[in-house]
């Protein structure tokens, strides 16, 4: 469990970091693990810019 827990921190930090290790994810004990980790960081990701971008729209609308 612990080895399952620290592939996923992993692939969720290298999700983050756009970033993937193709030798993690094929894994057999924790490569499933680490590619739900890194999707997850990826959405994370994501969801940062597009709160970044909205917040930076609205303060140009605020401004303007």
């Amino acid at each position: 469990m612990d080895d399952a827990l620290a592939a996923y921190g992993t692939g969720h930090a290298d999700g983050l970091a756009g970033t993937h290790d193709a030798t993690a994810a094929v894994d057999p004990q924790t490569g499933p693990d680490y590619l739900v980790g890194v999707v997850d960081g990826q959405v994370a990701a994501f969801e940062e810019a597009l709160v970044a971008a909205i917040r930076k729209a609205m303060g140009d609308k605020l401004d303007g």
